[in-house]
């Protein structure tokens, strides 16, 4: 674990942030109102591409296919800040305006998804900044040996993803009914889960992340993306958005914003479910191939959002258990992140 945080620290870093300075010039030609989002979306979330950078390092990475997916993984997440930003920011509500702009998350990652009429509903274009985007995606997913064999696993999860932004910035008397019945037609494959929490589970760009480092691998078993996919959702994508929206709660309530761990009844049930999230997550990772990396990013997301300032704010007690779920790599990840906040590096 402390290997895989000084790698990323030193030398995955870096290479982000050489990605995100290429992205805010890109941004800054942009029509001006979709510019200034693009820009917030990159100054005020990089951490979510150097997070989503860990996997570069995946010990099953094809020689050579590191810095791609660097490439690869800042410009998907990019797409998905930046629509984050538009659906927040630009005064639409409008579903279908939300459903056709999110078609780019799958336009990336699928060539045969036409990215045209995405703008329909904002009245403008972004000058060709998200097709930008699109593209480099495309790219760099052409060099994947394996992708063939994770494509629609990743389509699917992207899908959820979509749905999940279409249903969740739209008008505000009507989103938690469109996400409660949205979770109706799905929820019979997640018995154990509350709505918001299947829905936490799908706002996360991890499992695609794992897909795309699982292709690099030439000689990937054509189950394995199955047996990815089967981990990370609920478990490993549901504990990374519930961590973020633990840590987001005070902000939520002063901008009336929608947030999923203020859906528990109580202090003691949102601990109790975010620590089973916590084990559930630890134990999928161990299932997999290369369990010990998927548990280090596990332990990782634990580190990484209760070291946040923002988790001060947090219940005390919800916070020593996440870190006593996640043991003792988990407190090394908190102490390195710490360093590395104080440093201006994350």
């Amino acid at each position: 674990m402390p290997v895989v945080g000084t790698n990323l620290a030193f030398k995955v870093f870096p290479q982000v942030e050489k990605e995100l300075s290429f992205w805010r010039h890109r941004a800054a030609c942009a029509n001006a109102e979709f510019s200034e989002q693009a820009l917030a979306s990159i100054f005020h979330k990089r951490f979510h591409c150097l997070g989503g950078s860990v996997y570069s390092l995946f010990p099953g990475c094809g020689a050579g296919y590191g810095r791609r997916l660097v490439r690869l993984i800042v410009a998907y997440q990019t797409i998905s800040d930046y629509l984050d930003n538009l659906c927040d920011r630009m005064g639409v509500f409008d579903p279908h305006s939300f459903r056709l702009v999110h078609r780019s998350l799958l336009a990336a990652l699928d060539s045969g998804v036409e990215p045209s009429g995405l703008f329909v509903g904002f009245g403008r274009d972004d000058g060709g900044y998200l097709e930008q985007l699109i593209r480099v995606c495309r790219e760099e997913i052409h060099h994947l040996p394996a992708y063939s064999l994770v494509r629609v696993d990743a389509l699917e999860l992207a899908s959820l993803y979509v749905d999940l932004q279409v249903y969740k910035h739209t008008f505000v008397h009507e989103r938690t009914s469109r996400l409660k019945k949205w979770f109706a037609y799905h929820g019979k494959r997640y018995p154990e889960l509350h709505w918001w929490e299947f829905a936490a589970a799908s706002g996360s760009t991890l499992g695609v992340f794992a897909l795309f480092a699982s292709a690099t691998d030439s000689h990937l078993r054509a189950d394995a993306a199955t047996e990815l996919v089967e981990a990370y959702f609920p478990y490993i994508c549901g504990l990374h958005i519930l961590l973020d929206y633990l840590i987001d709660q005070e902000e939520d309530k002063c901008n009336g914003d929608l947030n999923f761990v203020s859906q528990y009844r109580s202090s003691a049930e949102s601990r109790e479910r975010l620590v089973w999230f916590a084990h559930g997550a630890l134990l999928a990772a161990e299932t997999l191939k290369h369990g010990a990396f998927h548990r280090s990013v596990t332990q990782g997301l634990l580190g990484m959002y209760l070291s946040d300032p923002k988790a001060d704010t947090c219940n005390a007690s919800t916070i020593s258990a996440l870190i006593d779920a996640g043991g003792g790599a988990s407190r090394l990840m908190c102490a390195l992140c710490r360093f590395l906040r104080r440093r201006g590096r994350v």
